[in-house]
């Protein structure tokens, strides 16, 4: 399949008890010798994948975990048999709470079969289900995120823009011409297959994606914050929506920050349906007009005025050899670039020291708080529950309030919040607004009670909490340092982990219309 990790003679890329999910081929005509198959001893069918159920680990070793969202926990794992290493998906099916939700999973494994034997697509080794969770084991891919390769050269030009787009674009026009739209793209989820200079980029993450007809359109609204285009949040669009996203990335690969920015998730989709680009401010006098041709036309508004990927790849600039100046860009991007990668790790220590803040008196208060909320004891919670019980304890917040709290909570999105969510928004809540918290992470990363963080405090924490990626501990101190000392005092730790989060986790919003209604936004 894949030609850059390919399988062993041992591992069959679908599991045995198994075949790809349907993809639309005629059956094969029955052989007219009448054989008797072969007696085996098939289990139970699991739900999700409409299979035999087998255990995953008969096969892998599941080890470390490598990074969590909001759909499943990725783990390293081993295959028992060769040594191969890989990433293993861990969805648990108790977040499989209706018909959509399993049509999601199902849909995810179809679209990576589908796309097996692209080369710069992660290529799904097999999937598998039990009892309590559905487990995609996939190629693995060590050698960090699109960014970590610009940021490890050290030096960046336009044409190493170009180059680094033209194989995004090449991908999508893949995926595009293949009748699937991705719709959750951003830099994260394009991933190197290793640490080595020139290991290929991947793309990751099919979670959100579906497939496409020409002309069809879609209304659900998926996708990161920074990277929705206008007409996904208008709920009317097709693949037009993964260009836009794309014109993003290139905005950002040549800029450092992302072209609509606020300090909230309402207001950075403000910015997108204002639609206005920003070409003035430094670096973008100094950059070709090709490459701003390029975003302009790639960030139409007009999704029908939008450029196709074949459109972009037939672009002056981004053509091998083309128009892409080799001169290297101002310092300020890379050191933009660095913030904008780096400083998320920072915050993902802090939340890590304060999550732990909590005591067992507060968790078994979120218990009860959750029993007494969920008064038909089904489990979950509805919107009309969460608003009667936060009455009921005199919490008094705005139906707007309320809205973003369930939003916030329903992290799989549909609808109700069950136990887990429920723990997980609560205290958030709590460490956010809890003075008392936010003041024992400071503590954790000021290690010699001086009352600031150094720079050598900081790197010693993202160590201890297994953050640390090489990154420049000092581009992320100046980015939070407003009063330009070298070091960060407890105002400014605070003032940083209220700001609007730089790296928005991917979310399934199917009713943030609401949000949008109770913000009177004009979609």
């Amino acid at each position: 399949m894949g030609n850059c990790c390919p399988s062993s003679p041992t591992e069959d890329p679908v599991p045995s008890n198994g075949t790809p999910p349907d993809s639309g081929a005629p059956a094969t005509a029955p052989s007219p010798q009448k054989v008797a198959p072969p007696q085996t001893k098939q289990g139970p069918i699991g739900n999700v994948l409409g299979r035999t159920m087998e255990d995953v680990k008969n096969t892998y070793a599941i080890g470390k975990e490598l990074g969590r969202g909001q759909f499943g926990i990725t783990h390293l794992c081993t295959h028992k048999v060769t040594g191969e290493k890989y990433a293993c998906k861990i969805i648990a099916k108790r977040k499989l709470v209706n018909k959509e939700d399993i049509e999601d999973v199902r849909r995810e494994v179809q679209i990576m079969y589908h796309l097996a034997g692209q080369p710069n697509i992660v290529e799904l080794k097999g999937a598998y289900e039990d009892k309590q969770s559905v487990h995609l084991v996939m190629e693995l891919c060590a050698g960090g995120e699109l960014f970590d390769r610009i940021i490890a050269k050290g030096h960046y030009t336009e044409r190493a823009a170009a180059s680094l787009l033209r194989t995004i674009v090449q991908i999508i026009h893949t995926c595009h011409s293949m009748g699937v739209m991705h719709r959750d793209l951003k830099p994260e989820n394009f991933l190197l297959l290793s640490k080595d200079e020139d290991a290929p980029l991947k793309a990751t993450d099919f979670g959100l994606s579906v497939f496409f007809k020409e002309g069809e359109v879609f209304k659900d609204i998926v996708g990161s914050a920074y990277y929705i285009a206008p007409e996904v949040l208008k709920r009317k669009y097709g693949p037009e929506a993964d260009i836009w996203s794309i014109g993003v990335m290139l905005y950002i690969l040549l800029c450092g920050v992302p072209p609509f920015w606020a300090e909230s998730e309402h207001g950075i989709f403000n910015a997108i349906l204002r639609g206005h680009v920003d070409f003035t401010s430094e670096p973008w006098p100094s950059i070709s007009s090709g490459a701003k041709d390029l975003v302009r036309k790639m960030l139409n508004s007009d999704p029908k005025q939008r450029l196709t990927a074949l459109q972009v790849l037939d672009h002056p600039w981004i053509k091998e050899d083309g128009e892409a100046p080799d001169t290297p860009l101002d310092n300020a991007v890379l050191s933009r670039l660095k913030q904008f990668r780096a400083m998320n790790q920072f915050k993902k220590a802090a939340l890590r020291v304060i999550a732990g803040c909590l005591s067992e008196e507060e968790i078994q208060g979120l218990k009860q708080m959750f029993k007494n909320m969920d008064t038909d004891n089904s489990g979950t919670i509805t919107l009309d529950e969460l608003r009667q019980g936060l009455t009921k304890q005199g919490t008094k917040l705005s139906e707007n309030e309320l809205l973003q709290l369930m939003e916030a909570a329903d992290a799989d999105g549909n609808g109700t919040i069950d136990y887990d969510e429920f723990i997980t928004a609560t205290m958030h809540m709590n460490r956010m607004d809890r003075e008392e918290h936010l003041y024992t992470a400071f503590q954790y990363f000021d290690k010699d009670n001086s009352g600031y963080i150094t720079i050598e405090e900081m790197e010693q924490a993202l160590r201890e909490k297994g953050l640390y990626e090489g990154h420049d501990m000092k581009e992320i101190i100046s980015e939070i340092d407003a009063d330009n000392d070298g070091r960060i005092n407890y105002s400014e730790f605070v003032a940083m982990m209220r700001k609007g989060n730089p790296d928005p986790a991917p979310k399934k919003r199917r009713d943030v219309v609401n949000l949008f209604e109770s913000e009177k936004l004009e979609l």
